[in-house]
């Protein structure tokens, strides 16, 4: 992350440092998920996220819904069935820290409904950073840009739903028990770096201030009481 922004936009090395950090996200999630849950639980989950993902992802290129109607530009590879292989990876790897993340943050009020809700939020809040970024770099170009850095609202409607289930799926593949440290630090960390990133290298400071604002309040209360 913290190489990404000396390289050139549009680059061939911004392009590699992406699905460098997006395959480090996804396997620091891996790890965490098989030391809690064991690593066939964690295998199993994860494929199960990344396989659905590829599956939203592809339904919305083709049809508009959930998020909008967009296109991939074919500039980040791999690629996987039209779908860019880090996407999906992305939803996994992110997705486990938004539930745990969340869990903490409601600390004894915790169901499964309040926890989907709020992971779902808590998800949707890193794209604020995601898709100016991604969009940005052209990995993705929008059908009709919104008013955020080019990104509809749809965007991110569609990524609240399509988060809430993924969110729900999670409650029953790995069941929350305490919420889990690293998990946590794993969410606190991309908040900060992302906020640090778009106000001093990105030079971007409406997405810094928007994102960390979606970002950063569920960090610090996760990470607090979870000490």
């Amino acid at each position: 992350m913290i190489a990404t922004p000396l390289a050139g936009r549009g680059s061939a090395s911004r392009r590699r440092w992406a699905n460098l950090v997006v395959g480090g996200l996804a396997a620091t999630t891996t790890a965490a998920a098989a030391r809690r849950w064991g690593p066939s639980r964690a295998a199993s989950a994860g494929a199960a996220v990344i396989g659905c993902a590829l599956a939203v992802e592809r339904a919305g290129t083709a049809t508009g819904v959930p998020f909008g109607r967009y296109r991939y530009s074919g500039r980040l590879r791999p690629i996987v069935l039209g779908v860019p292989a880090a996407v999906p990876l992305a939803w996994w790897g992110m997705g486990l820290p938004a539930r745990e993340a969340a869990h903490a943050a409601l600390g004894r009020r915790t169901t499964p409904g309040l926890r989907a809700a709020a992971g779902a939020v808590a998800m949707t809040a890193w794209d604020l950073f995601l898709d100016p970024q991604m969009t940005a770099e052209r990995y993705w170009q929008w059908e009709r840009p919104g008013r955020y850095r080019g990104i509809p609202l749809s965007n991110y409607a569609g990524w609240l739903v399509t988060s809430a289930g993924f969110m729900l799926a999670l409650e029953r593949l790995l069941p929350p028990t305490r919420a889990d440290r690293l998990l946590i630090a794993e969410y606190a960390a991309m908040s900060a770096m992302e906020t640090l990133g778009f106000a001093v290298f990105f030079r971007d400071r409406t997405v810094a201030l928007v994102g960390a604002i979606g970002m950063l309040p569920l960090a610090v209360i996760s990470l607090v009481r979870r000490g």
